[in-house]
């Protein structure tokens, strides 16, 4: 199913079935949404990404940063990064989806795309360190990108594209259920930000985990 003329009904659940997404539309106007994203692409500690898989270590040309209220551990294809303190402008981002959505986050992970050759492949947020079946705000700034969901079971599709100063919410058995994507576009040629705000729960219970298992 294609949502290009979706509208930002903040109730509407554009999946139809097994878990709960909700798109906010624009938050802010284009000049507010154009200073956050130059803040972010001047003051956000980027770095490559990295994963291990087979065993061969993979740098991709998408930059990443991982910011929170405490120095948290977050591990995703086999590699684990650590928590920056919060900037200004993201706790001010952080203040507003909390009061838009009526949800708390305590990290967030950021994605830079410098244009539409870079992308995410299919996958869900389900990493232990995550609050189960809890709220994901991703905020959108810069190049408009497509942006899919595909049904684990069923192979149904739902694409929606995520405007300039825009939020999206992902909740409830969304992860466990459905994979999400950014495809990679020919016709995008300048950067895209995503901030996706999350909260770490229990992470002191799963180190202790994590060394009884090792």
């Amino acid at each position: 199913m294609d949502l290009f003329n979706q509208s930002s009904d903040n109730d509407q659940n554009w999946l139809p079935y097994d878990g709960v997404v909700n798109y906010y539309g624009k938050l802010m106007s284009k000049e507010q949404a154009d200073f956050y994203l130059n803040r972010l692409l001047e003051t956000i500690e980027w770095k490559n990404d990295e994963a291990i898989l087979f065993g061969k270590r993979i740098i991709t040309k998408r930059k990443v940063a991982w910011y929170g209220d405490k120095r948290y551990e977050y591990s995703y294809s086999n590699t684990t990064k650590y928590a920056l303190p919060w900037t200004k402008e993201l706790l001010e981002l952080k203040t507003l989806i909390e009061k838009e959505t009526g949800e708390t986050f305590n990290s967030c992970l950021l994605n830079l795309y410098h244009n539409g050759d870079e992308g995410m492949a299919w996958h869900s947020d389900g990493e232990r360190d995550l609050k189960r079946d809890g709220a994901i705000g991703s905020m959108s700034f810069g190049a408009e990108r497509k942006f899919a969901f595909k049904h684990k079971q069923t192979k149904e599709k739902i694409v929606l594209f995520l405007a300039h100063g825009s939020l999206l919410v992902m909740k409830d058995t969304t992860q466990t259920h459905w994979l999400h994507r950014l495809p990679p576009s020919k016709r995008v040629t300048t950067p895209r930000v995503n901030l996706t705000f999350r909260t770490i729960e229990n992470q002191t219970k799963d180190k202790t985990n994590r060394n009884t298992e090792q």
